[in-house]
């Protein structure tokens, strides 16, 4: 049988991990969501999406959570006329990225709650180690 301790720091650990590449892609979100195509009439920055899936980690007895898959948005390129772009087509319409700022920054918020709830409970976990390692020598 696996050590509690040591199960809740792995799940603890899987939930940091998913939670990061979680951030990592919201962040990239950000930051090209002004970014239009180079040539005219082409696609601007296409948002991604990230989903998760639960495997059973037999060791443990518990499930985890990994990456699943880092997919691509397919809702449609709002349009906005801004004849002077390099991007714009021939009736001055330029594709804009699909990503909403206020989306991405509402999914930002709660990632990063879900990061912390995992890193103290790793916390609790490496707090409760010592503990009994101080019992044991007292």
């Amino acid at each position: 049988m696996i050590d509690p301790l040591v199960a809740s720091s792995k799940l603890s650990s899987s939930g940091l991990e998913a939670q990061s590449s979680r951030l990592r892609v919201i962040s990239e979100n950000i930051a090209n969501a002004q970014s239009t195509g180079r040539t005219p009439g082409s696609d601007p920055y296409t948002r991604k999406t990230i989903t998760f899936k639960s495997e059973l980690d037999r060791t443990l007895g518990a499930a985890s959570v990994t990456v699943k898959d880092i997919g691509q948005d397919d809702s449609a390129f709002p349009l906005e006329y801004d004849p002077g772009n390099p991007a714009a087509d021939e009736n001055g319409m330029v594709k804009k990225p699909n990503v909403n700022t206020l989306i991405e920054m509402a999914d930002m918020r709660e990632a990063n709650r879900s990061y912390q709830a995992n890193l103290q409970m790793m916390k609790q976990a490496r707090a409760m180690i010592t503990a009994t390692i101080d019992l044991m020598r007292g």
